[in-house]
């Protein structure tokens, strides 16, 4: 039997996290890459191959990195290797739960992941889902971002599932403008996606999250997946619209990777053939587990899964 490929998109870094005593633990990891890894925890791997595009560099850092992927099985098969840049580089510091970052990312070679068109589109031929976020959009070359998001669109029209979380970083883009145009453009490509409340109503003025929802599906998607910092969560998709509010409340001890580990769950139990409500359950069941550490990264087989990855 042929694997299925989820295929995601877009930079991982080199993460330095805190931990006490002013020390660091090393990592990897970037908002694709993260729910790469635990979409990779929650689906079947006699079913399902999780594949990531990036570009790294050929330094001792990125090799470890590639090896890194490969160990734990993400596939590398559509990875370039820049002779020149390297892996983007932050730090995470962490006060009540809440994360503080500092960034270099200017000279990464994921900033250039998009160049080889050829690749790329080879890449989303073979791929059953395709899953990119608004950071990915965020740090290409205008021209290449643009024939990105056509080839999305291309993909979505031949028949394959994508998604588009609409991760929110400001700092990132030109202008606020810039941000918004691009991402309602990204949603245009996209059948589903993952939203969070608060981020949107900051740059679009969402007043509720119906609001929300209904300006993604008016621009095009198929599915909007609310997320909402832990209170109620939405999802709609045109026909009905359901409300996810009887979570568990937590304290997380670091926030790091919430959403992305959120969309990791809730992605690999919808691809199963689980309905919504258990996808939410997954989706959250996932997110709770990964707050509760420090860092982007839960070990897989430390993860316990509402629906089987076997």
């Amino acid at each position: 039997m042929n694997k299925k490929i989820f295929l995601s998109v877009g930079e991982c870094m080199i993460e330095m996290s805190s931990l006490v005593d002013n020390e660091f633990q090393l990592n990897f990891a970037g908002d694709t890459f993260n729910t790469a890894w635990y979409t990779r925890a929650c689906l079947p791997m006699d079913q399902w191959d999780v594949s990531y595009f990036t570009r790294i560099g050929t330094d001792d850092f990125s090799l470890k990195m590639k090896s890194f992927f490969n160990a734990n099985h993400i596939d590398t098969r559509f990875i370039q290797e820049d002779p020149v840049r390297q892996p983007g580089l932050y730090l995470i510091e962490v006060k009540d739960g809440e994360r503080h970052f500092t960034y270099w990312r200017d000279q990464s070679a994921a900033k250039r992941l998009a160049e080889d068109t050829v690749l790329l589109e080879q890449a989303f031929s073979q791929a059953d889902v395709i899953y990119f976020s608004a950071i990915t959009l965020a740090i290409l070359l205008p021209e290449h971002r643009d024939h990105f998001i056509k080839l999305v669109k291309k993909a979505r029209e031949s028949g394959k599932t994508t998604v588009f979380d609409t991760n929110i970083r400001l700092r990132l883009w030109q202008s606020r403008d810039e941000l918004k145009r691009i991402t309602m453009q990204a949603a245009n490509a996209a059948e589903i996606v993952l939203p969070s409340f608060d981020d949107e109503a900051k740059i679009f003025g969402d007043l509720t999250l119906e609001d929300c929802a209904q300006r993604y599906l008016s621009a095009g998607a198929s599915m909007v997946v609310l997320k909402n910092g832990g209170d109620a969560m939405l999802v709609a998709d045109g026909k009905s619209t359901q409300y996810f509010s009887d979570f568990e409340q937590l304290k997380p001890l670091d926030t790091t990777g919430a959403g992305d580990s959120f969309n990791g769950g809730f992605l690999a139990a919808l691809l199963t053939g689980h309905n919504v409500e258990t996808a939410m359950i997954n989706g959250h069941n996932v997110a709770s587990q990964v707050v509760m550490q420090r860092g982007a990264l839960m070990p897989m087989h430390e993860i316990k899964l509402t629906t089987s990855a076997e």
